[in-house]
């Protein structure tokens, strides 16, 4: 399976379904919807409370599972699907990603004055269902070697793009493959026809938004 089609799945989504390891009750595992964002490397970011269920069963195992379905399809078992299998550390974020976190979900920023802690999770295997006779399994090796937009440079080309672009929409963040944006208050992403070779066709590709 080629990992664009993931990526642009993950984009689509806003929330997903984490599974852990359930330490209160052990062999079962533990799951609940999240809020999440990616990093430069398409990585899920989610932040959750130290006394959250999931806190104490990733300190003690890492191993998850995150599940992902397309939006506005109510036929879960025909709708474009993903569960994306890894472990997940806890990490301080920087000023950067922190700010990434807040374009895309501004009520974090209650959360952060909290004890919300940040994770990330690496993935290892994804298991990709796009429709009938597209299903396979993508490793992790397919998943690193994406090109990684530094989260300085997107934050320059947003800057950039944002005053060209109609009042309604607002844009959240952009990478090799789309960009993610609020269009008269909707969440939509907007994916470009081929992927990005650099930074200057990715801001064309925002540009073109308009």
């Amino acid at each position: 399976m080629k990992p664009d089609l993931a990526i642009r799945l993950l984009h689509q989504c806003r929330h997903a379904t984490l599974a852990t390891q359930s330490q209160q009750y052990p062999g079962y595992p533990y799951a609940s919807a999240i809020q999440y964002i990616c990093d430069e490397r398409q990585r899920p970011i989610f932040v959750a409370s130290a006394l959250a269920e999931h806190s104490k069963n990733l300190q003690a195992d890492p191993h998850i599972s995150l599940s992902f379905l397309a939006p506005g399809d109510e036929a879960a078992q025909s709708a474009e699907r993903m569960t994306i299998l890894g472990e997940v550390e806890r990490f301080d974020a920087s000023a950067s990603l922190r700010e990434r976190l807040l374009r895309y979900i501004p009520e974090a920023e209650e959360w952060l004055a909290l004890d919300f802690m940040f994770f990330r999770l690496q993935p290892k295997r994804l298991r990709l269902i796009a429709g009938l006779g597209k299903m396979g399994w993508i490793d992790e090796g397919a998943w690193m070697e994406l090109p990684a937009l530094a989260l300085d440079r997107e934050s320059a080309l947003l800057e950039e793009a944002q005053p060209a672009l109609p009042a309604s929409i607002r844009l959240l963040g952009c990478d090799y493959f789309g960009a993610d944006l609020l269009d008269k208050g909707h969440y939509r992403r907007a994916d470009w026809e081929e992927a990005a070779s650099d930074h200057a066709q990715i801001r064309e590709c925002l540009l073109r938004l308009a």
